[in-house]
């Protein structure tokens, strides 16, 4: 266990960046990327995973991974879950799934 605990998405993704994980990756089907490259699923590692779940609304259901790839860079990835997840491809599927139980 790391020893952080947030309330919200927001906080989360603040306290985050205040530790440094200040690049924003988004979901492509087979990479992570983010402007400066692009990383598939065997370059980057999962530090950290923090899930929310919405009180009323499945839509606010959320994950967020703190990443870092293997040239160094550390950042954020926000996904879904459940009806509302981005649907990545198989390998990068399973490294995320893997963290999500």
């Amino acid at each position: 266990m790391n020893g952080f605990t947030y309330d919200t998405v927001t906080e989360a993704i603040r306290g985050l960046k205040e530790r440094g994980f200040t690049i924003d990756f988004n979901l492509t089907p087979n990479a992570i990327v983010c402007s400066e490259a692009g990383f598939g699923a065997d370059q980057f590692e999962i530090m950290e995973i923090y899930r929310f779940e919405g009180n009323s609304d499945p839509a606010d259901e959320a994950i967020v991974y703190a990443i870092q790839s293997v040239t160094g860079l550390k950042g954020v990835l926000v996904n879904g879950y459940g009806e509302t997840a981005e649907a990545p491809g198989d390998e990068l599927a399973r490294k995320l799934k893997v963290h999500k139980s």
